[in-house]
């Protein structure tokens, strides 16, 4: 394939779709989320668009000023934080866990009572939750593993 010959369709969709290369505007950012929503259900015709997308989201809501407090708060957060964070989203109380142990054990590790999550408590959080086992780590790179919305699932 001669990719030269591509170069004037290419130019034309990056002029009809400019939030391809770089989001400039909240305007842009929105459309850039709907545009994947819409994309998403045929995946797999989608995927390389798809991903695209997400690299020029996930850039806007790394630098935007609008998200700059929230991904502050984010990065924050030790492992306790982030399963307050995951039982709040899912309406789950300490006797939800059995994946961690007795009531007494998870609330120990809720109030910082000298009980952590083990790896084997994180493992099966992260597999429950569908979530990077990275979240529960407070750094910033692991961070780049994005908290789930709620969906309704507990």
């Amino acid at each position: 394939m001669n990719a030269m010959a591509c170069i004037e369709d290419v130019k034309g969709v990056f002029r009809a779709v400019p939030f391809l290369s770089h989001i400039r505007t909240e305007e842009e950012y929105q459309d850039a989320l709907t545009l994947v929503d819409e994309l998403i259900d045929d995946f797999d015709s989608n995927v390389a668009l798809i991903e695209r997308l997400t690299e020029v989201i996930e850039e806007w809501e790394s630098t935007d000023t609008a998200f700059a407090e929230f991904n502050a708060g984010v990065e924050a957060l030790d492992a306790v934080d982030i399963l307050k964070f995951l039982m709040e989203q899912h309406g789950l109380g300490i006797a939800d866990f059995p994946e961690i142990g007795s009531k007494s054990l998870v609330s120990k590790i809720l109030n910082r009572r000298g009980r952590e999550l083990t790896r084997r408590h994180i493992e099966a959080l992260s597999k429950r939750f569908g979530v990077s086992p990275a979240i529960f780590f407070g750094t910033p790179v692991n961070r780049e593993h994005r908290l789930p919305v709620n969906r309704g699932q507990g």
